[in-house]
């Protein structure tokens, strides 16, 4: 992502990644409030409620979203007599300019705040520290491109293009099996790292069974609108 406060940077072209944040406020406050386990899953021992967004790029809606998690959490535990602190995971590739992310952080924020720089296709936190992990927007980036479409004697060769939209069948089964490996490291990553009955909240742009490849780009963008969010209990 461009990072900085610049004319194309993504800060300032972000604003359907905010739409979907803001639309699915609403699922995510019911799944804390009906499947975050606070008693079988308290904080630690110095009181922290710990919450990661993976992909968090440079905000500032990575930030509108913890917030959101954090005033349903709060809410959640004051029905309970007690507030734990939170402390805010921001966590993107290594490359990702944290430098601007963190000077959006608002000032008034209700949270501690730390950079993990990283693959979330990998283990990035130590077994069983998270409650709740998040991410919105990111999970159809890949770890990487599949070598069959680099590969010129393969059927999958997509001539350069980093896209599969109107490309051969081939093309689309290479992407699709990368995709496979990658949301498989990813859910076996957090499985580890999140506590039991704690919670995982992912928001994905998605296409319905049968899309023909030259409907993908048209159809990604209006499941977006429809809104593919899924929150999974750790039990």
């Amino acid at each position: 992502m461009n990072g900085g406060h610049g004319r194309n940077s993504y800060a300032n072209n972000s604003s359907l990644q905010r739409n979907v944040i803001d639309r699915s406020k609403t699922m995510i406050d019911e799944a804390i409030a009906n499947h975050l386990d606070i008693q079988i899953c308290p904080p630690s021992s110095s009181n922290t409620f710990r919450i990661a967004d993976f992909g968090c790029s440079v905000g500032p809606n990575t930030f509108i979203a913890m917030e959101n998690i954090i005033e349903a959490i709060d809410l959640k535990y004051r029905k309970s007599g007690s507030t734990p602190e939170f402390h805010v995971y921001f966590s993107d590739h290594t490359s990702n300019d944290f430098n601007t992310l963190f000077a959006y952080l608002p000032p008034g924020k209700a949270y501690f705040a730390a950079g993990v720089p990283g693959s979330f296709h990998t283990r990035l936190f130590p077994k069983g520290t998270l409650h709740v992990a998040h991410s919105s927007t990111s999970l159809h980036w890949l770890s990487r491109v599949p070598k069959e479409v680099l590969d010129t004697n393969s059927p999958a060769y997509n001539k350069g293009r980093i896209l599969y939209t109107n490309a051969a069948h081939q093309v689309f089964e290479a992407y699709s099996a990368q995709f496979g490996k990658d949301i498989q490291a990813f859910l076996h990553a957090r499985a580890e790292e999140i506590v039991c009955g704690g919670l995982m909240v992912l928001n994905v742009p998605a296409i319905r069974d049968q899309t023909p490849p030259s409907e993908f780009q048209t159809e990604t963008f209006s499941i977006f609108w429809d809104l593919v969010s899924w929150t999974w209990p750790r039990r």
